[in-house]
């Protein structure tokens, strides 16, 4: 006996066998069992989403010779003839070949004529949006109203080709791309029903290159197992699909980590020695990086089986960090084809990332602290020029005072980031005794104060004075100018100081006279 390929061999032969496609299943099987069924019904999606199938599926419940159901018996003669593709009464039309109107009018001459065997007869149009638009104009009377003993089931991958006229007239069921989970849950299925070994991180690949698509993930399993000689393992599915080795993208996330320029070099060179591709490299760095923004976010998110890997780069890398380097990599990958070659482009992107990596210990966020705020002045110029107790703040900073003027040059020196960062911003300190910190957050800002932003806060002031602390945070009006405030005033004075500068430059003045021009106040920037 011939070898039957794994597409065709475990193509679903009733509703309860379909992975996935439930929002499609359900009206079907309960217009089946209701018996309320329209007579044209237009199954869209991507390939191999089981368009084809969910389609043979309602032919056979149309015509089970036990009676319509949504559980056909899958015994008889009818249901027998149509998983084998001879139901005489099941006509399927490729209309890809059959695209001239002609065509389509000898299609419906035989409309009228009862079936010949079954209890329906059925139409089943594949492609149906190659039709030419007099072979719609031809079908549509028919598809409208068409004698009681036929159904037409249409499938297509294109339904913004299809007349409206067409839509109107059919249900109409978008099948969605399957998840990778589903695909590769069916793979392993199949693998245990058919004997043959295989290892979870080997059928994750091969769903992962599936898109979306079973028929697509059934044909590359066949390979797969083609390919491994009769098993199928991870490093042989890598080497077929020419995907890259996780242990490279491993590599570069630790020289991330370190700030390595020579080992992602390095990294890069081994890889284009082994003779994979850059850019997949590029790709599989980028889905890394998702994976453990998501791990950061809520460690049941992330899914993965690699959990102890994907935990460990989540601790070594800060979010922040992880986001940067996602949107450099993401704007590197879409400007590779513009770089001399894959390799330079690879290399640049990821040197891009070291350089744009935010300073350790420096200024609260990414953008510096204007030269004319107080807080960038030096500690021994403000001891001395000052008569306030400056003399505190150049002080050790394990014994460090706190009090409202120094709290933006403390919170500069404390290393957190996104909403905890925005809620210490947000803040005044109204009090400190011995190691009892007391802030207050403005009434408007209640929204970022949560127990945990408050622990994260709390731990990185521990951190900075060396020692336990008690911290309290109070919602109320600030009696002094928070930070955020601070640097938005700052922020103003030093546009409004360029505005200025520009309006009073007597050669932007001779240009607007000589040629009766305005400036634009949206388009000046202060300088850095």
């Amino acid at each position: 006996m011939s070898y039957l390929v794994l597409a065709r061999k475990w193509r679903p032969r009733s509703f309860a066998e379909l992975v996935g496609q439930e929002h499609v299943v359900k009206p079907l099987v309960n217009a089946l069992d209701h018996n309320r069924l329209h007579h044209a019904f237009l199954f869209t999606g991507t390939r191999g989403v089981g368009k084809t199938t969910i389609a043979r599926i309602l032919a056979k419940s149309l015509n089970c010779e036990t009676g319509v159901s949504s559980k056909p018996c899958g015994t008889c003669a009818a249901c027998v003839e149509v998983d084998e593709g001879r139901f005489v009464d099941l006509i399927e039309v490729d209309a890809a070949s059959r695209t001239k109107v002609d065509d389509t009018r000898e299609l419906l001459d035989n409309v009228q004529y009862a079936p010949t065997r079954g209890r329906y007869k059925v139409y089943l149009i594949d492609e149906v949006h190659m039709l030419s638009g007099h072979s719609f104009n031809a079908l549509l009377k028919t598809l409208e109203e068409p004698p009681p003993h036929v159904k037409f089931l249409l499938a297509t991958t294109d339904p913004q080709k299809l007349p409206v006229t067409v839509l109107s007239r059919c249900l109409q069921f978008n099948l969605k791309r399957l998840s990778a989970e589903l695909i590769a849950g069916q793979l392993q299925k199949i693998l245990d029903a058919e004997g043959i070994s295989y290892d979870a991180a080997s059928t994750r690949l091969l769903a992962h290159a599936a898109d979306g698509s079973m028929r697509d993930g059934l044909s590359l399993l066949d390979q797969a197992i083609a390919y491994g000689g009769g098993k199928v393992a991870e490093g042989e599915v890598r080497v077929m699909l020419g995907t890259i080795d996780q242990d490279a993208v491993d590599r570069l996330l630790r020289g991330l980590a370190a700030g390595d320029a020579r080992a992602l070099l390095a990294t890069v060179a081994d890889v284009v020695e082994h003779g994979a591709d850059c850019a997949g490299l590029l790709e599989e760095l980028l889905r890394a990086l998702h994976r453990i923004a998501l791990a950061q976010a809520d460690a049941a998110l992330a899914g993965e089986a690699d959990d102890a890997r994907l935990s460990a780069h989540a601790q070594a890398l800060a979010p922040e960090d992880v986001q940067l380097f996602y949107q450099i990599g993401l704007i590197g990958r879409r400007d590779l084809a513009f770089a001399p070659d894959p390799r330079v482009g690879v290399e640049m992107t990821l040197l891009r990332m070291l350089a744009f990596r935010p300073v350790e210990g420096g200024a609260l966020g990414a953008q510096p602290v204007p030269p004319a705020s107080r807080v960038a002045e030096p500690a021994p110029v403000q001891a001395t020029a000052a008569p306030r107790p400056a003399p505190l703040a150049v002080a050790e900073p394990g014994v460090a005072a706190a009090s409202a003027d120094n709290w933006s040059e403390i919170l500069g020196s404390l290393k957190f980031g996104g909403l905890v960062r925005e809620l210490a911003l947000h803040t005044t300190l109204e009090a400190r005794n011995g190691s009892s910190f007391n802030l207050i957050l403005d009434e408007a800002c209640a929204q970022l104060l949560s127990k945990e932003r408050e622990a994260e806060l709390k731990k990185a002031l521990e951190v900075r004075f060396g020692g336990p602390l008690r911290l309290s945070i109070r919602l109320g009006k600030p009696t002094a100018e928070t930070p955020a405030k601070e640097r938005a005033r700052v922020q103003d004075e030093r546009q409004q100081a360029a505005v200025q500068s520009i309006q009073s430059d007597p050669n932007v003045r001779a240009l607007q006279e000589t040629f009766n021009a305005r400036v634009n106040p949206g388009s000046i920037r202060p300088k850095t």
